[in-house]
Formats: C-alpha cells, sequence, structure tokens
C-alpha cells in the first residue's frame, strides 16, 4: 500500500468538509434530487386539513397511520376535478413531490386525484345528489303537473342524435296538431352543461310554451355528465314551464331527472307523456258529446212531464179557488174573535159587580140606613166614640142616613 497518497474515501471527506453551501443552495439541490427521484407518483392517504384560500389553491395533507405528506392542488387542477374534496376522504393522488424552497418543506404537487373505491364521477353525482337533496329540489311538493293538452311543446337537445327524432317522430304520430319548438344545445362535453342551462332559461322567456322536453340519447356516465351539472339542476328547478327530463335509458337516473318535474324513461317515452292519443282524446270526446245529449234529452223529457202537471192541475184551472178560500178562512177568524171579545167583555162585567156588591155590603152609608148616625167634632171633624174629651159647649156635627145638623153640647153625662 502506497501511504504516500491519501485513499479516495479520506479525499471526498475533505472535499465535503471544505465546502460550505448556503441553505437556498442546499434546499435547490434537494429539491432538485427530490424532483427526480419522486417524479409522476400515486400516493394514497386520508385527505385531512383541506384549505381553500381565496386565490383558487387547494392546500391539503395526506396521511396514513404513520405518516403525513403536505400537498397542494394549484387553481387550474382544482377546477377539474369532479367531485368535492373534503376531510377524512380516502383518495388516491397523482402528481410529483417537490420541495417548498421558503419553508424547506416538501410537499406533493397533484396532478390528478380519485377517490378511493368509487369514481370520481359516481362520488361527484352522490355529493351533488345529497346536497340537492337537503336544498329541497327533489321534494315531490314543488313538482308541477304536465298540461293534459299542450299546444306548444319545446325540445332541448342535440340535433344530431336519435333522441331529437324519436321525440318528434312520437308527438307527431300521437297528437300531429301541436306545435314543437327545437332549442338546439350540446349533450355532452365541455360546455354542454351551461348550453342546457341557458337553453332552459331562454325559453322559460316565451310566454306560450306549455311544457318543455330536456334530454338526449344513452350513452356512458361520462357522456351523461352534462345532465349532472349543478347548474343544468337549478335551471331546471328555477324553469317555470314544467320540464320532462328524458336522459339516456331506463338504468340511467341523472340529477336532471331527480330535479325534473317528470322523468321520462326514454326520449321516446317523453314524447308519449307529453301529449296524449289524439285517437284516445276524439275517442273520449264522442262518449262526453253522447252523454251530454242523453242527459239534455232526459232532461227535457222531465222538464214536459213536469209542465203538463202544471197545465192540468186544479189550480191553474181556477186560480182564484184558493184567495177565496183564503178569504173565508180569514172571515172565520173574525167571528171568533168578536165572539170570544163579548165574552170576555162579559165576565169582566160580573166580575165588578161582584165586586160592587162586597164594597157596597160593608159601605157605612149601609149602616146608616138602619138609623145610625156618625157625630164628628165641628172643630177638627174628629169622629166621636165616647164622651171623653167632651165639654159643654162643644160643637158637634151628627151625619144621618139622609142629612146632617149641628148640636152643642150642654152637659157631659157618664
Amino acid at each position: 500500500m502506497n501511504l504516500a497518497s491519501p485513499l479516495p474515501m479520506f479525499v471526498d471527506t475533505a472535499k465535503s468538509r471544505n465546502t460550505v453551501l448556503t441553505i437556498s443552495e442546499l434546499t435547490r439541490r434537494i429539491r432538485g434530487s427530490v424532483e427526480q427521484e419522486f417524479f409522476n407518483v400515486w400516493v394514497l392517504g386520508e385527505l385531512s386539513n383541506v384549505k381553500r384560500p381565496s386565490s383558487g389553491h387547494v392546500y391539503l395533507t395526506l396521511k396514513d397511520a404513520h405518516a403525513q405528506l403536505q400537498a397542494v392542488i394549484f387553481k387550474s387542477v382544482a377546477h377539474g376535478l369532479k367531485f368535492e374534496i373534503q376531510d377524512g376522504l380516502q383518495v388516491l393522488a397523482f402528481g410529483s413531490v417537490t420541495v417548498y424552497e421558503a419553508r424547506g418543506q416538501y410537499q406533493l404537487i397533484v396532478e390528478r386525484m380519485e377517490p378511493k373505491g368509487i369514481g370520481a364521477l359516481q362520488l361527484a353525482f352522490l355529493q351533488l345528489k345529497e346536497r340537492l337533496e337537503k336544498e329541497g329540489l327533489f321534494d315531490p311538493a314543488h313538482k308541477k303537473p304536465l298540461p293534459a293538452l299542450p299546444r306548444k311543446i319545446a325540445v332541448v337537445t342535440s340535433l344530431t342524435g336519435a333522441a331529437i327524432r324519436d321525440i318528434v317522430n312520437v308527438i307527431n304520430r300521437r297528437f300531429a296538431r301541436v306545435e314543437i319548438l327545437i332549442y338546439p344545445v350540446k349533450v355532452q362535453g365541455e360546455g354542454a352543461a351551461l348550453e342546457i342551462a341557458q337553453a332552459i332559461s331562454d325559453l322559460n322567456t316565451i310566454s306560450n310554451i306549455d311544457v318543455m322536453i330536456v334530454g338526449r340519447g344513452g350513452g356512458s356516465l361520462e357522456d351523461l355528465w352534462a345532465f349532472n351539472e349543478e347548474v343544468v339542476a337549478r335551471s331546471i328547478f328555477a324553469s317555470r314551464i314544467p320540464v320532462v327530463s328524458a336522459v339516456g335509458h331506463e338504468i340511467d337516473v341523472t340529477i336532471s331527472d331527480l330535479v325534473a318535474d317528470k322523468r321520462a324513461l326514454t326520449p321516446t317515452e317523453a314524447g308519449e307523456l307529453v301529449v296524449p292519443r289524439y285517437d284516445q282524446i276524439m275517442d273520449a270526446c264522442e262518449k262526453i258529446k253522447t252523454r251530454l245529449v242523453q242527459a239534455l234529452y232526459n232532461k227535457i223529457l222531465l222538464m214536459r212531464s213536469r209542465l203538463l202537471r202544471i197545465e192540468h192541475s186544479f189550480s191553474l184551472k181556477r186560480p182564484f179557488d184558493k184567495v177565496y178560500r183564503l178569504q173565508q178562512d180569514v172571515d172565520e177568524i173574525m167571528q171568533r174573535l168578536v165572539t170570544t171579545g163579548k165574552h170576555m167583555v162579559q165576565l169582566e162585567r160580573e166580575r165588578l159587580a161582584g165586586i160592587a156588591n162586597r164594597l157596597d155590603s160593608i159601605s157605612p152609608l149601609r149602616v146608616l140606613s138602619r138609623g145610625y148616625s156618625i157625630t164628628t167634632l165641628v172643630i177638627d171633624d174628629k169622629l166621636i166614640k165616647s164622651t171623653e174629651g167632651l165639654a159643654a159647649g162643644n160643637r158637634l156635627k151628627t151625619r144621618f142616613s139622609h142629612g146632617s145638623v149641628v148640636s152643642s153640647v150642654v152637659e157631659v153625662l157618664e
């Protein structure tokens, strides 16, 4: 061994000891190393501490039982997420690890995120469904009835799809006399939801539309997604015109189906729901006409019978007989009143005579007629019942049955 030259290991150690790095330089080297090592990786974890500042970026923590990782979703990526990220949600995050030099903190820049165990669109559907249901957008109390016989029907769908042909054919076959107004829109892809919502809003400014069909033919969940967008749901809910949702096939249930006043399983069924069959309407009208004619005929017969009875009635032939009978009744009543009055007068007269006789029997005049007299003092007309109080010279007045005398007391005898 040549001890004259140092071992390579000792040379590197010596160089490292002689190199002094700034914090920024060291952090930048670590960042480069981390970004190269952990580029485009999938990370499984639970969302925690989700924050949404006004910048539009989303900051969060991915964690498991033993560790945690800071992550950020920039605004452009966050706006593209179909579901709502929230604490406690298990997700798969795709992105690259980098170092935020200002704090010397490594973090994951998220470019894609999928909920664990369920598709992003399905989760978004469930989250929006739960939120709108709590707001009452699916409440049957808000459902408007469809008109029985519309005159003008609006259809919001694509001009190139099979749905528009199915709807128009069914309506024309069942009731060709109705007017159809088609509002063409994109039914899938970027901007489709906004076009559908705008179409519903525009049609509500037209006064004579009776009912509206909104829909498209079948497709994948992604194809039908425009009808799961919140803007479409709120536009349908705000519509004053009854809305029939006809999206996809029977197994496809969208948010639009739940908000709409009526859900059609297919676009063809939507056409059947909004108009009745013309031949059935005519048949019903004929039956009603027959019943009305029969009812009117029966009414005429009844009235004729009643008039004939009146015509041949005794009252109509001798109309004054009833008046005469009433006058006879009045005369009889008057006679009874006169007789009753006379009887009562006689009873009162007899009663008064009895009272007069009783009064006459106790009258003082009757006593005087039997020879008695009444003596009173002249001075005060006081009745004299004994000699007590009398004295010679008192003037006395004595009343007889006929006439009176005034005398003077000469002597009082005991």
